[in-house]
């Protein structure tokens, strides 16, 4: 059998250029592309008549093309366009880049596309659909194919070919879990689910499939955080603090009152670094509930016993944002502490100059990226390390951040509304602090959702706010079908509303941007040079903006609640009155009583307990709440039962078997070290 460690390239029919392809999915073996699941599927049902359609449905249509297809250039792109007709109807179709269809799409052709349904300008159209004649469609009925997340040049048939040849040619697995653990939940065994998570007959194969990886993802991820708690528990710290005066005269002249939470959760923190443990601490705080103040104030408490203090962020631009403020903080309160950044796009003079300054202890505190862990950075007593978890970090971040200094305190802070329960079993190693309050001076943000006749009102109040001097948000949805369609519908989108906004200054951001593009555009919003910011979610993680006041959602049914109330959280961040302004452009049942939620309530735990309340076991393959932590399948807000069920089962494991010692465990002691490697893996060290 094949090794799943060889290259992708040596799969048949995948040179060079595929293989760099490959590469930008994060798919390098053999092993990557088996574990490199759907993102979704399509089960070709009977054809719908036109007239049926509704926006946002997926299926199929048979009918007559009304005229051959027409090519036009747009933005360096071909688009393509046809209509087809049925008695019921007419429907007009669109392809990017495809300019060699025309040959096939000729005027009075009969033809069955199978597709997308969106709503532009008022007309229905499929994008990108598939092209399929009556025999090959009966085919296709038959069966589940699978929809994997794509790039530039590589299509779904391309990588559904190469997924079923790696299939094919891989070592199959041996079975790690026990037998009666298997037998007690019913799980599949381990090389059926991969290859039936890829290609199910049927959604109750894909659902047994699934459960199956996803009890396996939990498993792993709990044995690894246990692993970590072992390996910390009790550690004597060789970096005892003790309490700081100036800590205390800074809070009082604050311009600003510390919450009772932000004080408690300050308390805790002391406590940890004065008490001779090493702390590893989770602060959990809804989007502005005032996480980063205390962090400053535990990264101070460590300068000022002599220790060096660093604050890891998700992206470039909060790092930046960070550092600002607090060598602003230090300026106005007279702090002689130094703050120094490090992010990946410096230049390397700059990061000489950085990494002198660190290695050489005239830094004190040092924020930046995970440019922070990688080994150029030589820290002088590295005393205390705060994570911004933004559930990007994983447990492999967190046990190498660890090691950076002889044991440094870890504070990771997380935004991610997770119920306590969940918490405590998800971050085993960690002692958990909660901010379950907000700042006073906060008003909360006023909710509408409003269906798609308010759009035009809506663009008039954004107008009023601008008038005002105030900013704001505007959040596409991800186009499934490519990044293509992703970028087209930010800029087409952009294009309507410098129409509806000529005075404004409107700019977009979308994933297929450069880091670098990316980094510009943020800075120059948060600096007020740009109005109005159109995006798909990749602000979701984004700066620190307290003058944008507006947070308008296009097509909110079609994301989670508690995604919906982080992109809600980008708002209400300075003293102006902030609004979210939900656009409904589903017409499914359910939609509005779970967009009501986020109506009637600003608390972040509260929205995600309520949405899962409303969520059928059937919902699985719908909206992924919880980020990426490390799951690919696993949801730990959908898959909450599993999650506790494992926890339990590795209880019991642990207190048979510590060290994974006995023989019926060797499998599974293999690959627990083989999840180990590739969580370190993933920080390209």
């Amino acid at each position: 059998m094949g090794n799943n460690q060889e290259s992708i390239r040596s799969l048949k029919g995948i040179g060079e250029k595929t293989g760099k392809l490959f590469e930008k999915l994060g798919v390098f073996t053999v092993g990557d592309l088996i574990g490199y699941y759907p993102r979704d599927y399509h089960a070709y049902e009977a054809p719908v008549p036109i007239g049926e359609l509704k926006p946002d449905m997926t299926g199929a249509v048979e009918g007559i093309l009304q005229k051959t297809a027409s090519v036009r250039a747009f933005q360096r792109t071909q688009v393509i366009t046809t209509s087809l007709k049925d008695i019921t109807g007419s429907l007009q179709l669109t392809w990017f880049n495809m300019p060699f269809l025309k040959n096939t799409l000729q005027a009075g052709t009969c033809h069955i596309f199978y597709g997308k349904v969106v709503k532009k300008n008022n007309r229905l159209t499929m994008e990108q659909p598939e092209i399929f004649t009556r025999e090959s469609y009966k085919a296709m009925m038959e069966t589940m194919q699978p929809v994997y997340g794509q790039t530039k040049g590589l299509g779904n048939k391309a990588i559904t070919r190469a997924v079923a040849q790696a299939l094919k040619a891989r070592r199959m697995e041996r079975e790690y879990l026990p037998a009666d653990m298997r037998k007690k939940y019913g799980l599949a065994e381990y090389n059926y689910a991969v290859e039936h998570i890829h290609f199910p007959k049927n959604r109750q194969e894909l659902l047994f499939a699934r459960k199956r990886l996803v009890f396996d993802e939990f498993f792993l991820f709990i044995l690894a955080v246990r692993r970590l708690k072992e390996k910390r528990q009790d550690r004597r710290s060789s970096c005892v603090m003790k309490p700081v005066p100036h800590i205390g005269e800074l809070v009082k002249r604050l311009p600003y009152r510390l919450t009772a939470a932000q004080s408690r959760v300050l308390e805790e923190v002391e406590r940890d670094l004065t008490g001779g443990l090493t702390m590893n601490r989770l602060v959990q705080g809804d989007v502005g509930s005032g996480k980063t103040i205390v962090a400053v104030l535990a990264l101070l408490m460590a300068a000022y016993n002599g220790f060096q203090g660093a604050m890891m962020a998700p992206t470039e631009v909060l790092a930046r944002q960070h550092f600002e403020g607090m060598r602003e903080l230090f300026e106005t309160y007279g702090i002689d502490k130094v703050p120094v950044l490090v992010t990946g796009s410096m230049t390397a003079k700059e990061k000489r100059t950085a990494y002198e300054k660190i290695g050489s202890h005239e830094a004190d505190i040092i924020v930046g990226t995970h440019a922070l862990i990688q080994e150029k950075v030589v820290y002088d007593r590295l005393g205390l390390v705060i994570t911004d978890e933004q559930h990007r970090f994983g447990v492999g971040q967190r046990e190498m951040l660890g090691g950076k200094g002889e044991e440094p305190h870890v504070m990771v802070m997380s935004a991610t509304p997770i119920p306590r329960t969940l918490a405590i079993i998800l971050y085993g190693d960690l002692d958990i602090s909660v901010i379950d309050q907000m700042p006073a001076d906060r008003l909360p943000v006023k909710n509408c959702v409003v269906n798609t006749g308010y759009r035009k009102n809506a663009y008039g109040f954004i107008k009023k706010q601008l008038a005002e001097g105030r900013q704001a948000y505007v959040i596409c949805p991800m186009v499934e079908a490519s990044e293509m369609m992703d970028a087209e519908n930010v800029l087409d989108y952009t294009k309507t509303l410098r129409k509806e906004l000529p005075e404004a200054e409107i700019q977009y951001l979308h994933g297929k941007m450069k880091g670098k593009e990316k980094n510009q555009i943020m800075e120059r919003f948060a600096a007020g040079e740009i109005q109005v910011l159109v995006s798909t979610t990749v602000i979701e993680v984004g700066v620190n903006v307290p003058n944008a006041t507006v947070m308008m959602i296009e097509n909110a049914e079609r994301f989670g609640l508690a995604q919906l109330h982080q992109l809600r959280g980008r708002v209400g961040r300075g003293k102006y009155q902030s609004y979210c302004i939900m656009v409904n452009c589903g017409d499914q049942e359910g939609t509005q009583e779970r967009l009501d939620i986020l109506n009637r309530s600003n608390d972040g735990f509260y929205i995600a307990s309520e949405d899962l309340k409303l969520r059928g076991p059937g919902d699985i393959f719908g909206i992924r709440q919880s980020g990426d932590m490390e799951f690919k399948l696993a949801d730990i807000f959908t898959d909450a039962n599993v999650l506790k069920n494992v926890s339990e089962e590795v209880t019991v494991l642990l207190a048979e078997d510590g060290g994974l010692e006995f023989e019926e465990h060797r499998e599974l002691k293999r690959r627990l070290e083989e999840y180990l490697e590739r969580s370190y893996e993933k920080l390209n060290l």
